[in-house]
């Protein structure tokens, strides 16, 4: 399978489906953007593992870091690796060791290994290369505009953010980002008369 472009059903389809991630490469520094992605995804209702031998003893968000995919005590449905390329091989080969296997392997931004992915293919597994599960989540639930971006309006106003437990809908097809009011309004108000 080419892993230059992703259709954005074959994403969607990814996020709605997993409930829970092991992350390669977690890390407990709050300026790190692993920290960034997990919090983000655990706050979306993803249960997050983080998996960092480097922080064994020590939690993220409250969840205890696990030294490898070998130390995990519960199935997951898909490992998000948070390292250089040249680590993504013995991620993979310990993840195809796993039962039951997990259906995804992603592989983050920057991060692409063709033969392990196609070793990760022939197993069964789906794979994702040099893309970002909370990037993803954010540009197709349309959550990207709430936060002011793409919104075609500047506004002074905060938008409303979702509230805690709240998981947001990646059903909705978005072509061009997504709604707000202010963008609706703005858009409402600049119409041409024809």
């Amino acid at each position: 399978m080419p892993h230059d472009a992703y259709a954005d059903d074959d994403i969607r389809a990814i996020l709605n489906d997993v409930k829970s991630i092991a992350m390669v490469g977690a890390s407990p520094i709050n300026v790190r953007p692993s920290y960034f992605v997990f919090k983000y995804l655990a706050q979306r209702g993803y249960d997050m593992i983080p998996v960092n031998p480097t922080y064994v003893g020590r939690t993220l968000l409250g969840k205890p870091f696990v030294g490898s995919l070998g130390d995990l005590e519960q199935p997951v449905d898909m490992i998000d690796i948070f390292r250089n390329s040249s680590y993504i091989r013995p991620v993979v080969e310990a993840a195809l060791k796993l039962r039951p296997l997990p259906r995804v392997i992603w592989m983050q931004l920057g991060a692409r290994d063709e033969e392990a992915a196609a070793t990760a293919e022939a197993a069964g597994l789906k794979v994702v290369m040099n893309r970002c599960p909370k990037i993803e989540y954010g540009r197709l639930s349309s959550e990207i505009s709430w936060m002011g971006v793409n919104s075609r309006t500047l506004s002074s106003k905060r938008a409303p953010m979702p509230t805690t437990g709240m998981r947001l809908s990646l059903n909705r097809t978005s072509t061009s980002g997504g709604e707000t009011r202010a963008s609706d309004r703005a858009a409402k108000n600049n119409k041409d008369p024809a």
